[in-house]
């Protein structure tokens, strides 16, 4: 019988992280940033604001658009 190492408890793979992801609409994030569609569209076309292409749309992590705006502050003082 093969020896399994992976070690106790159930094997996980990145399909179990993707299922907990929270995807947004590029209408969604552009809400949320207060900005427009196009907007989001150059930041997710420049390569700035990771997306998945979901047939002829695109879809933003929602921990993708936090993280861009957490690297967009900037002291203005």
């Amino acid at each position: 019988m093969p020896q399994n190492n992976a070690g106790p408890g159930p094997r996980r793979t990145d399909g179990d992280n993707l299922a907990r992801v929270q995807f947004l609409t590029v209408a969604e994030v552009a809400a949320a940033m207060r900005v427009s569609k196009m907007t989001v569209y150059r930041l997710v076309h420049n390569g700035e604001l990771p997306a998945v292409r979901v047939g002829r749309s695109f879809r933003v992590p929602e921990d993708a658009v936090h993280e861009y705006l957490r690297g967009s502050y900037f002291d203005a003082g």
